[in-house]
């Protein structure tokens, strides 16, 4: 179920908001992945932030998509 969910909102741009522990993280998702041990996790750009961030399925909670708030991925180009 998250993985249709966060799969939908990378393809529409849309911001997710849920809850990450105790912690409220609204993000730009960009990928999809399981690290190295083998949990799935999930890449993006938390908001008001320049720093891509991992986080884990299984501490990901009340998962709500801003349809109405999409982005457009950020690439630092080095010169």
């Amino acid at each position: 179920m998250k993985t249709q969910i966060f799969s939908e909102a990378i393809s529409k741009r849309n911001q997710i908001k849920f809850l990450y522990g105790l912690d409220e993280v609204v993000l730009e998702p960009y990928y999809i992945t399981r690290d190295k041990h083998g949990k799935k996790v999930i890449y993006g750009r938390v908001t008001n932030s320049s720093e891509i961030k991992k986080f884990e399925y299984g501490l990901i909670a009340n998962i709500k998509v801003f349809s109405n708030r999409r982005f457009s991925p950020r690439i630092n180009m080095i010169s």
